[in-house]
């Protein structure tokens, strides 16, 4: 590929995920203003935004070359008790170990990505919690990954059938239907099988969609796909939001909350790779592992 060609696109990518961290970051402000106060009480939260850089590498010329960052977005609020939007574009070399475990890792090791990540865990056991990233990367090829998938924490609601699981599957659904059909039922078989505990024989959450090396042939085809998860998740889980956030709920619930919180962090530890290749790139700890939860339990 010509390598301006390359720069643009990496220039476009890049924009639109700055552009969604800026839309979910809204969405959510509004949800956590819009909490009922008598289920809430106080004032509401709202995002603070950190920009952070990645440590510079030495260039060919003993130079120290900047190698990219990001702006984490934390909330600490009301309605949702913690929540982390990142942005972050890095570039540089991967370490010899890590580059083999890499697709398309070159002998120079170079890659590029830039990308999403949020994590939501609302104080109302009623409301679900979830997650969702959206990225692309380079090195000799360029790819995208990404998905979004829901981890209600009350027992009824983990069910296929509940409504919320309903509404959240039909939502990412429709975004492979709008691209190719067979992509809907791979990428929600390709969630089933990743968010999976495997030393509990138990799934996280109830699923959603997960997707990594997608790379068609179709540049523009893939990365409007990937604009279009991000703006049916902003919708769909607005939505969800407001549909529970009225109801109250018990003692009992917030304990199942906490404990349920338990496999979150159990997951993100033992087998999440985005975790991994945060903390392999030298990305920022602190957006890394905002993913856990604020207030857990184990049984």
């Amino acid at each position: 590929m010509d390598s301006t060609v390359d720069a643009s696109r990496k220039e476009k990518a890049q924009a639109w995920f700055q552009d969604l961290q800026t839309t979910i970051i809204a969405a959510l402000d509004r949800l956590e203003a819009e909490a009922p106060v008598d289920l809430f009480g106080g004032a509401p939260g709202v995002f603070e935004r950190t920009p952070w850089t990645r440590a510079p590498e030495t260039g060919a010329d003993g130079r120290p070359v900047e190698t990219g960052g990001g702006v984490m977005g934390m909330l600490r609020g009301r309605l949702f008790e913690k929540a982390g939007v990142h942005f972050s574009k890095v570039d540089g070399l991967l370490s010899e170990d890590f580059a083999a475990q890499v697709k398309g890792a070159g002998p120079d090791r170079k890659f590029w990505a830039s990308g999403v990540s949020l994590i939501i865990h609302p104080r109302s056991p009623k409301v679900p919690a979830v997650h969702m990233n959206t990225r692309m990367l380079s090195t000799t090829e360029t790819w995208f990954g990404g998905g979004a998938d829901l981890t209600p924490v009350l027992n009824y609601q983990r069910e296929q059938s509940f409504p919320d699981a309903i509404d959240f599957h039909a939502a990412m659904q429709a975004v492979c239907n709008r691209y190719d059909p067979a992509w809907g039922q791979r990428y929600k078989e390709w969630c089933d099988e990743y968010f999976f505990l495997k030393h509990r024989n138990e799934m996280r959450g109830i699923g959603g969609i997960f997707f990594d090396h997608h790379q068609s042939g179709d540049w523009e085809k893939d990365f409007a796909f990937v604009q279009d998860v991000g703006r049916a998740f902003v919708e769909v889980y607005e939505a969800l939001v407001r549909r529970r956030m009225h109801e109250p709920w018990t003692p009992a619930d917030r304990e199942e909350q906490l404990i349920r919180r338990g496999r979150y962090v159990e997951f993100n530890l033992l087998y999440d790779r985005g975790t991994l290749f945060g903390l392999k790139t030298g990305g920022n700890i602190d957006s890394i592992l905002s993913s856990m939860p604020p207030e857990v339990k184990w049984p």
